[in-house]
Parts: C-alpha cells; structure tokens; sequence
C-alpha cells in the first residue's frame, strides 16, 4: 500500500456530498480515467472518499446528481485532497 494510500486513513471525506460516512471508513478513492475493476489510474488522481460517496462516485448507489455535478464535485475533491497531500509532503509540485 502506497504512502498516499495510507495516507487517508483518519482524514474527512473530501467530496462533501451531504452524507459522508464516517471518517473511519476514508480511503483513497481513484477518479482518473484508466480507471476499472481491477485496474487503478495513479494514486495522484484520487480523492479522501468515505465509503458512502465512495458508493455514489462509483454507480453503486443512486443519487440525485448529474454526471455533470459529479464531475465538478470529483474535480473539486481533487484539489482539496492533493492540497493536503502537498501539505503532508507527499505530493510535490
């Protein structure tokens, strides 16, 4: 497991899409592209998700937002979680 992995555990959620889990069950979601069932897009592409938007951000539970919102909430995600990764200096710029 990847130190940016690891890195989730006991962080809040980063999507904030209303109905987070709790923190407990963060971890480090991927939303790049080259992205599938057992296949990974690079950890550099991944948000701090809680199981529940985990759910939501993957089609496996229904919600009420277009593919457009997600987007924008997966993209904002990103930069509130590499701004922490930076923080913690496991991503550089």
């Amino acid at each position: 497991m990847s130190k940016i992995r690891k890195s989730a555990r006991g962080e809040e959620c980063t999507l904030l899409l209303g109905n987070c889990s709790p923190p407990e069950t963060v971890i480090l979601a991927h939303i790049g592209k080259d992205r599938g069932m057992g296949f990974k897009c690079s950890d550099h592409f991944a948000v701090y998700s809680c199981s529940n938007c985990h759910d939501i951000i993957d089609g496996r539970k229904k919600t009420e937002y277009t593919r457009g919102e997600l987007a924008e909430i997966k993209i904002i995600a990103l930069e509130r979680t590499q701004k922490k990764l930076i923080d913690k200096g496991l991503l550089y710029v």
